[in-house]
């Protein structure tokens, strides 16, 4: 198949784009760099079937040639890069989104939107299920990726009933690998950063608020299965197993034998306090469950993390 991938630079984009070329595909990227990086694609540069256009989707655009499957990863994603370009990213998951969609329509293609778990703010509901409408802020510091996915999801329904699309929409819970930014805000990178320089983990409430850490690999496998399924409507895909930001902070001073303080902030405004996902739409419509252990996939990020280190 001929795929079109918008946010290939990205942290998850690239990871993508490395899936499919490995599984025969050709690729065509667009990212526009504002929070991705070339250097997460640079290997793909000289790749026969990866194609690469620098694009910013909420502005004017074509791509020629025919294509199979129109894919919509673009978006800042971290606290850290959505909270300094608030209306970028509220652009991107609207007009953004629409181009892409019209993209899909115009090549008679299928259409994959990646959203979030954000789309349930602080929950209600436990473990969250995809028929879960979310208890979200609409006018809170995080509306901006919040309020920015769940229109991307309701245009998505739209262009479905109206004209047919064929589209499929998957909710991304916490998800961790190489190529994640050092400073985007995130727990993963922060308490690893954190650790790798002999600096206090920063923890913020108690720590008693809960993650579901899904690593990069298991969660690509999973939006492509999602991608050639014939599922219209949202579904999780994550890891369900469920541990406190306290745990994951001793997690992480066990495994890199550093002995880090740990010290404690004020809870951001809006922080959900507890994220799990119901992944039992995904293992019945798609197969599919996360295989690989936290403990094997921390290893290769943390060595991706000490290169940077070592780099900078």
């Amino acid at each position: 198949m001929q795929i079109i991938v918008s946010g290939a630079a990205g942290f998850i984009g690239s990871h993508f784009c490395d899936y499919l070329l490995a599984r025969g595909h050709v690729v065509v990227a667009l990212d526009n760099f504002l929070t991705g990086s070339a250097a997460n694609i640079g290997h793909l540069a000289s790749h026969p079937h990866f194609h690469f256009i620098e694009q910013d989707i909420t502005k004017p655009f074509s791509v020629e040639g025919p294509a199979d499957c129109v894919v919509n990863m673009a978006s800042p994603a971290s606290p850290k890069d959505y909270l300094d370009h608030p209306i970028e990213t509220l652009e991107v998951g609207s007009i953004g989104t629409q181009h892409m969609l019209e993209l899909a329509r115009e090549k008679a293609a299928r259409f994959l939107l990646t959203s979030t778990s954000e789309c349930y703010g602080d929950p209600l509901e436990h473990p969250q299920t995809e028929t879960y409408w979310g208890n979200v802020n609409p006018i809170g510091p995080r509306s901006c990726y919040d309020e920015s996915k769940r229109f991307a999801e309701a245009i998505t329904m739209a262009y479905h009933r109206r004209h047919g699309l064929r589209t499929n929409i998957v909710r991304i819970f916490n998800t961790y690998g190489p190529r994640m930014k050092l400073d985007d805000g995130r727990v993963v990178p922060a308490f690893l950063d954190q650790a790798l320089r002999g600096e206090p983990l920063t923890v913020y409430g108690n720590g008693s608020q809960t993650r579901s850490f899904c690593y990069v690999s298991d969660l690509v496998e999973g939006i492509y299965r999602l991608m050639l399924s014939g599922e219209r409507y949202p579904v999780n895909i994550g890891n369900p197993c469920e541990m406190t930001i306290l745990e994951f902070a001793r997690h992480i001073q066990r495994l890199t034998g550093m002995r880090s303080k740990i010290v404690y902030q004020p809870l951001p405004e809006d922080d959900p306090k507890q994220r799990r996902p119901d992944i039992s739409k995904a293992r019945s419509l798609l197969g599919w469950e996360p295989a690989v252990p936290l403990d094997e996939g921390l290893k290769p990020t943390i060595e991706y993390f000490q290169s940077l280190q070592v780099s900078a």
